[in-house]
């Protein structure tokens, strides 16, 4: 794959997290797909990239993602983005607030065959749990 088509496939990536699209899964990741983020439990193959797919229109129905820049490399594409959504519901164990949110996240995926292998991404979780109220700002 070339480095366009791998940043088409990140995007791709984006629009199924927005919608929580867990049928897009198969097409968008390898079976040997892991998440390595230290805000969130480990996540590896398909099941984990569907519980991550999912896990963010489950809390904030109205997720969105903003990608504000966008690189590629040989099999890895670099990415900031930015992100909103309202809590509705529970998220890592924060019952809903009916907050808005908007968090910042960077992320180095990698691809390999046209499907993503593996994502290694760090999001404003402090951030988060402050405009929820968690933690006092």
């Amino acid at each position: 794959m070339n480095t366009d088509a791998n940043k088409e496939l990140v995007r791709r990536f984006y629009a199924a997290v927005d919608a929580g699209d867990i049928a897009a899964v198969p097409e968008l990741f390898a079976p040997e797909w892991q998440n390595i983020d230290p805000s969130l439990l480990p996540m590896q193959g398909l099941d984990g990239a569907r519980a991550l797919v999912g896990m963010f229109t489950a809390s904030f129905p109205d997720f969105s993602s903003r990608i504000e820049l966008i690189a590629a490399e040989d099999e890895r594409v670099a990415v900031r983005a930015s992100h909103t959504g309202t809590h509705q519901g529970d998220f890592m164990g924060v019952p809903p607030t009916g907050r808005q949110v908007t968090v910042s996240a960077t992320g180095i995926f990698r691809c390999k065959g046209g499907k993503l292998v593996e994502n290694r991404v760090v999001f404003d979780a402090f951030g988060l749990l402050q405009q929820l109220g968690v933690i006092p700002a």
